[in-house]
């Protein structure tokens, strides 16, 4: 496996490819910034990909930006964030497209070795890996809101948590596509899901239902 890491810490950023290393996971480059890292996915096309959040210059959000950029070019190119920090806007678009190959971990929380390198070839398998912290800040406490769902609607929402798209729904279930479409929209009006958070609204549903599962 060959990644590309985004860490302008120096240190971090070596600490990370000898850990690699001795995994036999090659690191085609370390960036520092959002721009270099762009440029090295489009140079490199690698396996996997590390990002962490705040990167040069202004230390805010560049770093998930840059993996969003990076996956416009690449599509589902897999990303693995890691953070001392949960950027909710970005964190959500990357999972919103529903193509997988996203972690989201947060360095502090990161107990063994063995784990994090498990995660990195999860994402590069196609799968998603999220820290519970990342989860439980991204629903905003709408795991406990699943509850006023009918019975209906959270059939409906843990057949949407196993990936089923709406028509598939409505022939497991037995009933009209339209009326997915209605208890779709129940479950996101009573989990507090706006029409404005578009694409998002799905993903977040699906955060809730798996959380409350918990």
């Amino acid at each position: 496996m060959r990644v590309v890491i985004a860490e302008d810490n120096v240190l971090l950023s070596a600490g990370i490819e000898l850990l690699l290393a001795s995994k036999g996971i090659e690191v085609a480059e370390v960036a520092a910034d959002g721009q270099g890292f762009v440029a090295a996915v489009r140079r490199h096309r690698p396996d996997a990909t590390i990002v962490d959040v705040r990167l040069p210059p202004a230390f805010r959000d560049e770093g998930v930006r840059a993996a969003l950029q990076a996956r416009r070019c690449l599509p589902r190119l897999p990303v693995l964030v890691l953070s001392q920090y949960v950027e909710r806007i970005y964190a959500r678009e990357l999972l919103s497209d529903g193509g997988g190959s996203v972690g989201y971990l947060l360095k502090d929380r990161v107990a063994r070795i063995s784990e994090f390198v498990m995660a990195l070839r999860a994402v590069a398998a196609g799968g998603t890996v999220m820290d519970p912290e990342v989860v439980e800040q991204l629903i905003s406490g709408r795991d406990r809101l699943v509850d006023t769902l009918t019975a209906r609607e959270r059939e409906v929402l843990a057949l949407m948590a196993q990936g089923h798209a709406n028509a598939v729904i409505a022939r497991q279930l037995v009933i009209t596509e339209n009326a997915v479409h209605k208890h779709v929209g129940n479950v996101f009006t009573k989990l507090g899901l706006p029409p404005d958070e578009g694409g998002h609204r799905r993903v977040l549903a699906v955060l809730a239902y798996l959380d409350s599962e918990r």
